[in-house]
């Protein structure tokens, strides 16, 4: 293990993966580890985040696997609570819950919007809420929200919503960052742009004719030539969490391999 994050205790809501493989939250939360972080692993299944906990429990790393719906205040606190007691602090809070519900306004249920706002902008708020007074009681910390390129531009997808939340949460953190800088604690998040997780063959696959055609798709629409991995965030959000970024707050980085330098769409 290295030891950029040594000593340090992390939180990650959405340590699990939605199916085989490295989604962004479980690679981050292993990354952690693998930095000398403790990790309290969150997520909506429990079983989940005892995946992503025993693979750092096996690799020498101390994890402990908690279970939360992050629309619900008291689960999150509750979590928040147990991960202070269990490690004794919390130094840095992880951000990576999200759902994207295709359709624009109109073709959009009131109930698919308004589960969007409290799961992908709501969980943003209830997390920070719960975790910046432990934070505060250890002199500071770090947050790293994952957001998207969806918060700055057009996709090429039809989700209204998602592009909504996202930009939400690109201001919520700018106004962390501001407002908790003089106490210690940096926001900053991450905006991914086409990145080859689970996730994607649950939510985005329908919109193509084969799981191949995303694919191809997907790879075609970035600079360097292919999609980016769960572990390209992952690192980004090592990076951003540890001393090496103490002079870096308020700041919203693209990690997309160009994409945020193109004017093609994205999808």
């Amino acid at each position: 293990m290295a030891d950029r994050l040594k000593g340090k205790i992390a939180i990650v809501f959405g340590a699990g993966s939605s199916g085989p493989g490295w989604g962004n939250g479980k690679a981050a939360a292993v990354a952690f580890a693998r930095e000398g972080a403790g990790v309290a692993c969150i997520d909506l299944n429990h079983a989940a985040a005892e995946e992503t906990a025993a693979i750092i429990a096996g690799e020498g790393g101390k994890a402990l696997a908690l279970a939360a719906d992050v629309t619900n205040l008291a689960s999150v606190e509750a979590c928040v609570a147990e991960t202070a007691r269990h490690f004794g602090r919390l130094d840095i809070l992880h951000n990576n819950v999200g759902v994207t519900h295709m359709g624009g306004p109109v073709e959009l249920s009131e109930e698919q919007f308004n589960a969007s706002l409290q799961l992908n902008l709501g969980s943003v708020y209830r997390c920070a809420k719960a975790v910046i007074p432990e934070m505060l009681k250890g002199g500071g910390g770090a947050i790293v929200n994952i957001s998207s390129l969806a918060a700055i531009r057009w996709t090429g997808y039809p989700y209204f919503a998602y592009y909504a939340t996202k930009a939400a949460v690109n201001q919520a953190t700018v106004a962390l960052a501001m407002q908790y800088a003089k106490q210690g604690i940096r926001a900053n998040c991450i905006m991914p742009g086409l990145i080859d997780t689970p996730l994607i063959y649950k939510q985005i696959s329908a919109q193509y004719a084969s799981v191949e055609e995303m694919v191809a798709a997907r790879d075609a629409q970035v600079p360097i030539g292919k999609m980016g991995t769960a572990w390209d965030i992952a690192n980004a959000a090592v990076f951003l969490a540890s001393d090496e970024a103490k002079f870096i707050t308020g700041v919203c980085l693209p990690v997309d391999g160009g994409q945020s330098c193109t004017t093609a769409p994205l999808g």
